[in-house]
């Protein structure tokens, strides 16, 4: 992360807004983007929504449109390392100064519209403001939206009928905004379907998850394409960066996405830029596994895994993905710091037979106790190390297994998007 003063301002002002409130209508931060001359209603947009891959998705979808030739804005969330993740095109950053010169043209309606009926609007609402208006300004020729939370009362989701929309996984997470059944969740994940789209792509294979979603596009006379086991099998011969049992399924959904609209005449995207794309689509911290790391004197560490995954659907996934790659023997250090709103055991259980040991800890933001973590990881049997901080963890972990002197023991850092940016391997 920059130490900019001026960026550092920007970060601050940010923590100045709430983070999220959860609200039954958009029209505060439509009143906003109205102020700003509706830059979302220039935009052609993909528009990502789902509980789990939705970064990974919008990540494939813009690598395969560049290599297309086409100027391509992504916006994600969260971000990992540096908050300048969030606002990318061609796979850059936004530049320092120019979010600084966002911020600063979109404060003063900030603080006037919190004088009026509609009150404050929040962090991700300004954040969401800056990839619209950044995009516009700088002409993309599309703009590759990751919804925030749920879709139908996302921000992201006041843009006008997006080219294809996408809808990656239904699992359990942000239940007490969503609801409280899959059906539910699926609902408002359904809600970036809209009438005039293209068509809509999914992943999700549940039935009742399912149904949601082809009623809800059968109702706005988008035609909906679902995505299994046959067509992630395809993408195995595409040679990914992005690893994971798991990408093939998300990458799958990128390339439907881009066939439909090619076939449509909407996009030029050959084959081979498709695989070029997929082959060359990056994003930190989701399976991302590290092999060269060493002691001063040339010890070798062992394997060290980062892994955003926060919900337990993402845990089982990982846990999968490990097994894989590593084998079912109890030989991972799991360095586990999660997010106050997230139950540690679930998670934890899904890891647990792979695991030799749990180093709980906490990140800065809006942290789980960390004493929370071990009483979840004694209550599965698991021997467990508190820490302070998250790089106290990963040194701990990385010790252990070293006086292991074992080949088979690895390290594994998941349970936020936080805990992955704390650690000191960028």
């Amino acid at each position: 992360m920059t130490t900019d003063s001026p960026l550092n301002d920007v970060i601050a002002y940010f923590a100045t807004l709430r983070e999220f409130a959860p609200r039954t209508d958009r029209d505060c931060f439509r009143a906003l983007l109205s102020r700003l001359g509706d830059p979302h209603e220039k935009l052609r947009c993909l528009h990502v929504a789902g509980t789990n891959g939705k970064g990974s998705t919008v990540t494939f979808l813009a690598s395969a449109l560049r290599a297309a030739g086409y100027r391509v804005g992504a916006y994600l969330s969260p971000f990992v390392w540096d908050v300048r993740e969030r606002w990318q095109i061609n796979n850059e950053l936004i530049p320092p100064d120019e979010l600084i010169a966002q911020v600063d043209a979109i404060r003063p309606h900030v603080e006037s519209l919190a004088e009026a009926e509609y009150g404050q609007i929040t962090e991700f609402e300004l954040k969401t403001a800056v990839a619209f208006r950044w995009f516009a300004q700088e002409r993309v020729d599309f703009a590759v939206v990751e919804v925030g939370i749920g879709g139908r009362l996302d921000s992201t989701n006041v843009i006008p009928a997006p080219l294809v929309s996408v809808i990656t996984s239904i699992g359990w997470d942000h239940q007490h905004l969503l609801g409280d059944t899959l059906e539910a969740i699926a609902g408002e994940k359904a809600g970036i379907i809209k009438r005039g789209s293209v068509a809509c792509v999914t992943a999700v294979r549940e039935a009742e998850p399912l149904r949601v979603i082809r009623e809800k596009a059968r109702n706005e006379g988008v035609p909906l394409t679902a995505i299994g086991a046959a067509e992630a099998d395809e993408i195995r011969s595409f040679d990914l960066s992005l690893h994971g049992e798991f990408q093939l399924h998300n990458a799958a959904c990128a390339a439907a996405a881009l066939r439909i609209l090619h076939k449509s005449g909407n996009i030029t995207v050959s084959e081979a830029a498709l695989r070029h794309g997929l082959k060359r689509a990056t994003l930190p911290g989701r399976f991302e596994v590290i092999r060269s790391l060493s002691e001063p004197d040339g010890t070798p560490y062992p394997p060290i895994v980062l892994d955003v995954a926060h919900n337990v659907d993402a845990a089982r996934v990982l846990a999968q993905a490990l097994a894989k790659e590593f084998g079912t023997g109890k030989n991972a250090t799991l360095v586990i710091g999660m997010s106050k709103s997230h139950d540690a055991v679930p998670f934890l259980s899904e890891l647990a037979p792979l695991a030799r040991r749990v180093i709980a800890t906490a990140p800065r933001f809006r942290p789980k106790p960390a004493s929370e973590i071990a009483d979840a990881a004694r209550s599965l049997g698991l021997p467990v190390t508190r820490t302070k901080s998250v790089e106290d963890a990963l040194k701990v972990a990385t010790n252990l297994a070293l006086q292991e002197n074992d080949a088979s023991s690895y390290v594994v850092v998941t349970g936020s998007f936080y805990t992955i940016g704390e650690t000191s391997l960028q």
